[in-house]
C-alpha cells in the first residue's frame, strides 16, 4: 500500500480553507471507527509521521471494552502505534455543520510492519496475493440500511421513521417508488454528500421492508478501495440521518418478523488478458469462476463468524429469508448465497449474499476474496448449480448460531493462512469474549419466558 504524501494534506487544505477540523480514524476488528479529531494546523505533521493510538483499540469488542485476552493491553503496556492516512481517503464529511474533512487511518508497528490486528491489513494480505498471481479483484459492496424514529429508537423499541409529509412505511412494499419520494430530502442530501466526497453512489432502491433503502456503490477495480468507500459510506448515511431527525442502522435484524439487512459483495476477476474473466453466457462457467464458486463454497461455513459477527447477526438466517442456510450457487437465483449474474456476457459476475450488514467490510471482503484464491489454487470444483427454490433443496449445513461459528472458525487453517494467524486469532478472541458476555446478560426476554413458567 502506498504512503500518503505529505504534499495530499497541503493541497486538501489549499483547496478547502474553510475546513476547522479533521476527522482521523481508523476501523477496529468489529468495524468501529475510532480515532481523533485535529485541527488543520496538525494535519501536514500527520502525514509526515502519523498519529499515535493506542495499540489496545484493536483490542476492543463492540462495546469498546477491552478484551484482555488479546495480548494487546497490560502486556503492551497500553502503548502507542503510529497510524499513518491512507493515500486518498482525505475527503469531507458534509453533513456536519462545521466545516469538517474525515481521514482514514491504518496502523503500523513501531518497527514499520503493518499491525496484525488492523482489518485494512487484512484484506491487503488477500489482495496482495491474487494480484502475486496475476489477477486483480473487481469489487463492488452493497449495504442495506434501515431508517428508524429517533424516539423510538432511544427506548429500544424502534419503528420505521416518518417521512416529513408525516407518512411512515408500514408494509412490505419492495422497490415501492412512493419511500423514494417521501425520503427524497434525506436521500437527496445523501447523495449530494456522496458526490461531494467521491464516493460512487449510484442505484438507489427501497427495499423489502418497510424503512428499509439501499444505495449501490458502482465496481471498483480497486478491492481496497471499495472497501474504504464501504466504510465512508456508512459514515455518511448515519451522518445526514441524523442531521435529518431519523436513526439510520446497519445492525443485521433490528426487527423480528421483517427482512434482515444484507451486504452483498459482488465481484469478478481481471488480469493482463481479460478484463473480466468470469465473462461469459448461459449455463457454462469460466474455468475461473467455477472454481472461484468452488472455493466460496467450501470455505463458507467457517467463515461465518466473519460474516456474521454478532449476536443478532444470526436473527438473519431463516428459511425464505433472502440469507443463506446452506452452501450453493445458481444463475440469478436469490434463494442461494452465491448468485451467478445474467445479462450481458461482459458484464457476468459473481454475488456474494452472505453478509449481514453489520459485518466489517475490510474483513468480509478479505475473507470472500480468500474463498476465490482458495478455489483457484486448489482448483476446487462447485456443486451443481440450483433451479427453483435453494431452500427446499438444500439442508441447512451452516453454523446458525454464533458460538458454534465461533467454534467452527477456531478451527479454521484457511483463515490463519489468508488472513493471518495474528489478526485470525485476535478477532476470534474479541469476538469469543462478546458471545459470552452477551449471553451472560438477563434481558427482558428472560423474565417474560421464565419468570413465572420455570
Amino acid at each position: 500500500m502506498a504512503r500518503a504524501d505529505e504534499k495530499e494534506a497541503v493541497e486538501f487544505l489549499a483547496a478547502h480553507p474553510e475546513i476547522v477540523q479533521i476527522q482521523a480514524f481508523l476501523t477496529d476488528p468489529s468495524g468501529v471507527a475510532r480515532g481523533k479529531v485535529l485541527r488543520p494546523e496538525e494535519l501536514a505533521a500527520a502525514y509526515r509521521d502519523g498519529r499515535p493510538l493506542p495499540c489496545s483499540i484493536q483490542s476492543l469488542d463492540i462495546l469498546g471494552a477491552d478484551v484482555l485476552e488479546t495480548g494487546l493491553v497490560w502486556e503492551e503496556g497500553d502503548s502507542d502505534r503510529p497510524c499513518l492516512p491512507v493515500a486518498g481517503t482525505i475527503t469531507h464529511a458534509p453533513w456536519h455543520e462545521v466545516p469538517t474533512a474525515q481521514l482514514i487511518l491504518e496502523s503500523y508497528e513501531r518497527d514499520g510492519s503493518p499491525t496484525p490486528a488492523d482489518p485494512r491489513h487484512a484484506l491487503a494480505r488477500v489482495v496482495d496475493s491474487l494480484e502475486a498471481q496475476g489477477l486483480k479483484p473487481v469489487v463492488a459492496i452493497e449495504l442495506e440500511f434501515y431508517l428508524i424514529d429517533r424516539e423510538a429508537a432511544l427506548s429500544g423499541k424502534p419503528k420505521p421513521a416518518a417521512a416529513p409529509n408525516g407518512f411512515a412505511p408500514s408494509h412490505l412494499q419492495a422497490y415501492l417508488m412512493q419511500d423514494l419520494e417521501d425520503f427524497s430530502p434525506f436521500l437527496n442530501d445523501v447523495f449530494a454528500g456522496a458526490k461531494k466526497m467521491g464516493l460512487p453512489a449510484r442505484t438507489l432502491i427501497s427495499e423489502y421492508a418497510p424503512g428499509q433503502l439501499e444505495i449501490v456503490l458502482a465496481h471498483c477495480a480497486d478491492a481496497m478501495r471499495a472497501a474504504d468507500d464501504a466504510i465512508l459510506y456508512k459514515r455518511l448515511v448515519k451522518g445526514v440521518a441524523d442531521r435529518h431527525g431519523y436513526v439510520a442502522t446497519f445492525m443485521a435484524k433490528p426487527y423480528a418478523e421483517l427482512s434482515g439487512g444484507g451486504m452483498h459483495v459482488h465481484v469478478s476477476l481481471a488480469d493482463e488478458t481479460s478484463d473480466n474473466l468470469f465473462a461469459g453466457e448461459g449455463d457454462e462457467l469460466t474455468p475461473h469462476l467455477r472454481h472461484a464458486i468452488g472455493g466460496l463454497e467450501a470455505t463458507m461455513a467457517e467463515s461465518m463468524a466473519i460474516f456474521a459477527p454478532n449476536a443478532n447477526s444470526f436473527r438473519r438466517f431463516r428459511k425464505n429469508s433472502y440469507a443463506p442456510l446452506a452452501p450453493a450457487w445458481a444463475i440469478d437465483n436469490r434463494s442461494v448465497p452465491l448468485r451467478v449474474t445474467s445479462g450481458p456476457a461482459r458484464s457476468r459476475h459473481l454475488e456474494h449474499r452472505v453478509c449481514g450488514a453489520d459485518a466489517n467490510p475490510y474483513v468480509a471482503l478479505a475473507t470472500v476474496l480468500a474463498g476465490i484464491a482458495e478455489g483457484l489454487e486448489k482448483r476446487i470444483e462447485p456443486s451443481e448449480p440450483v433451479v427453483g427454490d435453494g431452500y427446499g433443496q438444500k439442508e441447512a449445513t451452516l453454523p446458525m448460531n454464533w458460538w458454534r461459528a465461533l467454534e467452527v472458525a477456531r478451527k479454521s487453517d484457511f483463515l490463519r493462512d489468508r488472513l493471518g494467524e495474528q489478526f485470525t486469532n485476535i478477532f476470534l478472541t474479541i469476538k469469543e469474549a462478546e458471545c459470552d458476555r452477551f449471553f451472560a446478560s438477563v434481558t427482558d426476554l428472560d423474565f417474560a419466558w421464565y419468570l413465572r413458567n420455570a
